[in-house]
């Protein structure tokens, strides 16, 4: 993994089992942080952040903002969050954390060595050069888009954003390495946004693929100038759709 990123771990105190998983990670060369289950220990360790282990408690489970912050986090920066706590604390977690945003549940008592190897085989899917690329999805089609969104998770980091706006705010505090632009939106359409994001030096450069219900000749020539990588259909079929985008991450 890179060495800028580490697994942080969360809890509301530093136990002897928390200061323990620190060392053993140590000793399997995977940097850590431990910070207290507040809202303001968890945003500083963000920038560096690659996993989350969250030690389960009752005192834990009734902070219910630094959960909330911590599910935010996780959602909108597409990192993995392993959870160690028994039954009732665990259902207690789903009132502020859904169960989809959680990688995996270790019951106690925990079998330290099962959480190192969940721990070094998430890294190793996504992190350094086998990291997952990140797609960004911005349509005002809320349920056109999160079908999208389901159809690529498994293969990718996914973003989503609504209007040009939120595009724009997403991508200045997260990375993309591609844009599925919706071609017709309200307020800024997608040609408008892909000619914001080319006038920005830090999108500019990030390859963008129209997604339109329009193929006929002049919807494509008046985008042309614009350079997308690509200009897909929206009838396209999640196999079709995941070649395109194999194909092109292959190139």
């Amino acid at each position: 993994m890179s060495d800028a990123k580490k697994v942080v771990i969360v809890s509301a105190s530093e136990s002897f089992l928390a200061k323990s998983l620190i060392t053993k990670l140590g000793g399997i060369n995977v940097p850590s942080a431990f910070v207290h289950a507040n809202i303001k220990e968890v945003e500083e360790q963000i920038p560096e952040m690659a996993l989350v282990i969250l030690f389960l408690s009752e005192e834990l489970t009734a902070a219910t903002d630094t959960l909330i912050f911590l599910k935010d986090t996780v959602q909108d920066k597409d990192i993995g969050l392993l959870v160690i706590g028994d039954e009732p604390q665990y259902e207690e977690l789903q009132k502020a954390v859904p169960e989809q945003l959680i990688t995996k549940w270790f019951k106690r008592p925990l079998d330290i060595e099962q959480l190192l190897k969940k721990v070094s085989t998430y890294l190793d899917e996504n992190t350094g050069e086998k990291a997952k690329k990140t797609i960004l999805i911005v349509d005002d089609d809320i349920t056109y888009m999160r079908t999208v969104y389901e159809w690529l998770k498994g293969s990718y980091h996914v973003g989503m954003a609504a209007s040009g706006v939120q595009a724009i705010s997403y991508l200045a505090k997260n990375k993309a390495d591609l844009i599925l632009l919706d071609y017709e939106m309200p307020i800024a359409n997608g040609p408008q946004v892909l000619s914001m994001l080319k006038s920005d030096s830090e999108t500019g450069q990030i390859p963008v693929m129209f997604l339109t219900g329009h193929g006929d000749r002049e919807s494509v020539l008046s985008v042309v100038g614009l350079s997308p990588v690509d200009y897909l259909l929206k009838t396209i079929d999640k196999n079709s759709l995941l070649e395109k985008l194999n194909a092109f991450f292959r190139k």
